[in-house]
């Protein structure tokens, strides 16, 4: 009876607010992680005739007292193609909502829009406000707070009849989201603001030479691709090697903080002002020297066979042995990286291994095995990579190098010969660093959105984790690195919630993670098979585990080394 007598006042409510039609209203994409760390980008929820999202705030009554009449649209709707979604962007919700959304019983995702930059983009400007959108043509269809209205959008729209977008007044908590005159009469300083987050996050690999597509070298080119670098950011595609922040901290994960983030995207919206200085604080920079040794000459330098890489093209990796002289036991301390090319050296991947063993060292047979990994190159790093103090990877005498490189072509046609500089120990360190792989089984159906994929391994013995790598190919989704104790308690350490085939860095660990023996690690994801991921090779093919690019694999690296006792 309560359920009726609230649902009533509702719609009574609703029907007394003013309602009109607007022209189609264009909305821009956007990604976020909701409070289980799953992404959520409006773009690749095409395979979706519709979204609905609604805006929740956990201490807002509008929108508490809306959740029945939201779940009871769900139930009708969902079995129909529509999707259902929460957002919160109030401010002050990001620590509590995990909590608020079981107290109040939100069996909903919650995307966490903690910038509030996602909703200064679909223009919601009150919780308790409700959206209905379309991810095929990117528009809104409705907008307005729950009403029996929403209905009728959705009616339309699986009839392929909706055209306007619906509007309605709602009545609901504001949010103090700042509207465009407001930004543009408050624009960040590009010379003093912008400049030194683009030196920070971006400049590095967007220079002159460098692996980005443009080089951000000045104003005039910020602002020339200034809708470009705001797309990229609200749908979390750059910086490249994000991972959930709330899961573990890594050396070398691209996070971009809320407040810079903030600084960007409003200083694009603000029309990317010059403002005034008297010189362009990007036009001088100076970068590190990728061509010279970070720590001195080498032990031992390898340079990697001569690549000629084409204009044009998509390239499948190249695998290379590289042969050692070593008649004796080595013991590496410390490696380095020197691109060729680095314009199209897009990454590298360098295993030690036996005679007879090729690139793959068996993981194509079995769910598990350990390896020594060398080291791999990313754009962007030019330091030398130091293991942990008394830690090294082994080279038994006899021993090769197997390198993997993939290369991406930019429109001039060039060749790369990559050096490797080695760093030995005089003294065998007492660790070895080692590389255990951990990989599923699966059989990807045609067409799957989301197919599931799990592999365990249980560690006889203690170790110490520092590094974790997510690889899949073309069709990889996400994957998470978890550890259950032999107490039963389950730790998630590592989350790559939008997995990208373009970006597999070793993610390592700030604070390395003792894991006694018995543990048993978990590598959790899924496949998009879908006509939807723009990277899928073929939706119509099953796809099984194969070493080639069109086919799949499903392994989490971890590396680490023994644990004293």
């Amino acid at each position: 009876m309560k359920k009726t007598s609230l649902m009533s006042m509702f719609v009574l409510a609703g029907a007394m607010s003013s309602m009109g039609y607007a022209a189609p209203e264009r909305a821009g994409d956007f990604a976020l992680l909701d409070q289980n760390g799953d992404f959520h980008q409006f773009s690749k929820y095409r395979h979706r005739d519709a979204i609905v999202v609604f805006s929740q705030a956990n201490s807002c009554a509008a929108t508490e007292s809306v959740v029945a009449q939201l779940r009871d649209m769900r139930a009708e709707w969902e079995g129909k193609n529509v999707e259902f979604l929460m957002i919160n962007s109030a401010k002050d919700d990001v620590a509590s909502i995990r909590e608020a959304a079981k107290t109040q019983s939100l069996d909903f995702p919650i995307m966490m829009d903690t910038t509030q930059l996602v909703a200064s983009t679909l223009k919601i400007s009150k919780a308790g406000e409700v959206l209905v959108l379309d991810p095929e043509r990117l528009t809104v269809l409705y907008r307005g707070p729950v009403h029996e209205h929403m209905g009728t959008t959705l009616t339309n729209e699986l009839a392929g009849t909706q055209q306007d977008t619906m509007v309605m007044d709602v009545e609901g908590c504001d949010l103090g989201i700042a509207n465009g005159p407001v930004l543009a009469a408050n624009a960040p300083n590009y010379a003093t603001e912008v400049a030194p987050i683009i030196v920070e996050n971006c400049a590095e690999c967007h220079r002159e030479g460098g692996i980005g597509p443009f080089a951000m070298n000045n104003h005039l080119m910020l602002q020339g691709w200034s809708p470009m670098i705001r797309e990229v950011l609200l749908t979390k595609r750059m910086p490249p090697m994000q991972v959930d922040p709330n899961i573990g901290h890594f050396e070398n994960a691209a996070y971009m903080s809320d407040a810079d983030l903030q600084t960007l995207v409003t200083w694009i919206d603000a029309g990317a002002p010059k403002g005034s200085f008297s010189e362009d604080p990007l036009s001088n920079l100076e970068y590190a020297d990728v061509k010279s040794w970070q720590l001195g000459e080498p032990d031992f330098i390898v340079k990697s066979p001569v690549q000629e890489i084409p204009a044009t093209g998509v390239l499948d990796y190249i695998n290379v042995d590289v042969d050692l002289p070593f008649t004796e036991d080595k013991w590496v301390r410390a490696v380095q990286f020197i691109p060729g090319d680095e314009t199209v050296l897009h990454h590298l991947l360098t295993y030690v291994t036996a005679p007879e063993e090729n690139f793959d060292g068996g993981e194509a047979d079995q769910q598990s095995s350990a390896r020594r990994f060398l080291e791999g190159y990313a754009p962007g790093k030019v330091e030398a990579m130091v293991f942990p103090e008394d830690t090294g990877v082994y080279i038994p005498a006899g021993h090769k190098l197997s390198m993997q490189f993939h290369f991406t072509t930019n429109g001039r046609a060039t060749s790369d010969e990559t050096t490797l500089g080695m760093y030995f120990y005089d003294e065998k360190p007492t660790h070895e660093n080692l590389t255990r792989s951990v990989s599923g089984q699966f059989v990807i159906p045609p067409h799957a959105v989301d197919h599931e994929a799990h592999g365990t391994y249980t560690f006889r013995e203690a170790v110490v984790v520092n590094g974790l790598r997510a690889h899949m190919h073309f069709r990889g989704k996400d994957m998470k690195f978890s550890a259950e104790y032999p107490d039963g308690t389950v730790e998630d350490l590592l989350s790559v919630p939008n997995y990208s085939y373009a970006w597999q860095p070793t993610y390592q660990l700030s604070e390395h993670k003792y894991l006694p023996a018995g543990t048993k690690v978990h590598v959790t994801g899924a496949f998009d098979n879908s006509a939807y991921n723009t990277a899928n090779p073929d939706p119509d093919k099953e796809v099984r585990f194969g070493l080639q690019s069109w086919e799949e694999m499903f392994i989490g690296y971890w590396t680490y080394y023994a644990a004293e006792e």
